[in-house]
């Protein structure tokens, strides 16, 4: 998160948002890796908004306007520049919007995680007691478990069999969920412990403030600093493990939505036989989209670390006083 003393209060609100902040701060490779992380993230949630504007057919359609089927494992053409699957689906269609299953499962599983982990952790971490003891147990518990083993557990569990999309949706989002819900639980805790013992949560709690308040209004505030570099570390893990659901067959059905994952598996059997278009589109989207989100991440931490931003501060020194040696000789 940008530190905001370094921010001038008094600048236009646009130039204070969390993004342009890290922007205006990052230099060199930093900015560029931040820059193109937000195109790739921009794009993706543009495709995901207007994909029934981008994509020329449905993601389950068989058959164009004329009533006639498409071929099956078409090379890509006009009609279908991306080729069709061996079931007859456009991979052009089904690649656009499955940037919309993608975001959407994305956004839930990462906006429940925070709710659910800050809030537990923040709970845990100033009551402290017998419930922080309980919470730590089962937070460790599920941290300790591989993250892909526990969505599909989680996943079979939610879904039950059913391939609906909002039904899919929900259940890889709430599967991811509970992956992601122990690392947010066990930063705002750590930060909770500590702050709790602060001179200014003394000072509220002598005061008779209320301890719901003094956790909403003084630690939560000051707990939650570092959450932005875990989300983006997060969302770009998510998106594997909603394609790794999708491959193994617990993800959303072919005729309910598109999902890359499952387009990937079903893919795998052609690659013998030459069809490379299948695999290679869906494939091409995940690794892009992770890749702008871990650039952000990436980017995100640096500029935060403080170790670099004093290397940064001494290298404008030297060169500052480089500078002013060189004019004074001039002069």
């Amino acid at each position: 998160m940008a530190d905001t003393s370094l921010v001038d209060r008094h600048e236009p609100f646009w130039k204070r948002l969390p993004v342009v902040v890290q922007l205006r701060r990052s230099t060199g490779w930093q900015r560029a890796m931040l820059i193109t992380g937000v195109v790739i993230c921009a794009l993706y949630l543009i495709v995901a908004i207007a994909a029934p504007l981008i994509a020329p057919y449905g993601f389950g359609q068989l058959q164009g306007a004329d009533g006639q089927g498409f071929p099956r494992t078409s090379a890509p053409s006009p009609e279908h520049i991306w080729g069709t699957t061996v079931g007859g689906f456009d991979v052009f269609s089904r690649v656009v919007f499955g940037a919309r299953t993608a975001v959407l499962v994305v956004i839930v599983a990462v906006v429940v995680s925070i709710a659910v982990g800050v809030v537990l952790g923040m709970v845990s971490g100033y009551i402290g007691g017998w419930l922080d003891r309980i919470l730590v147990v089962v937070a460790d518990a599920i941290y300790a478990f591989p993250s892909l083993l526990l969505a599909i557990v989680v996943s079979i569990v939610i879904s039950g069999g059913n391939s609906s999309y909002a039904g899919g949706i929900v259940a890889a989002a709430i599967s991811i969920t509970v992956v992601y819900v122990p690392q947010y639980f066990r930063v705002v805790r750590a930060e909770a412990v500590r702050l709790k013992n602060e001179a200014f949560v003394e000072s509220a709690r002598v005061m008779g403030t209320n301890p719901w308040r003094i956790m909403t209004r003084h630690v939560l505030r000051n707990s939650t600093r570092s959450l932005p570099l875990i989300l983006t570390l997060n969302a770009s893990d998510a998106i594997l493990t909603l394609a790794g659901l999708g491959f193994l067959g617990f993800g959303i059905g072919p005729t309910s939505g598109a999902e890359w994952g499952y387009d990937l598996s079903r893919a795998l059997a052609d690659v013998a036989s030459g069809v490379w278009w299948t695999g290679v589109f869906p494939g091409v989207a995940i690794v892009v989209l992770v890749l702008g989100v871990t650039f952000i991440g990436e980017s995100l931490n640096d500029i935060s670390d403080p170790r670099l931003r004093a290397r940064r501060r001494l290298k404008q020194l030297v060169s500052r006083k480089q500078a002013a040696s060189t004019e004074g000789a001039a002069a």
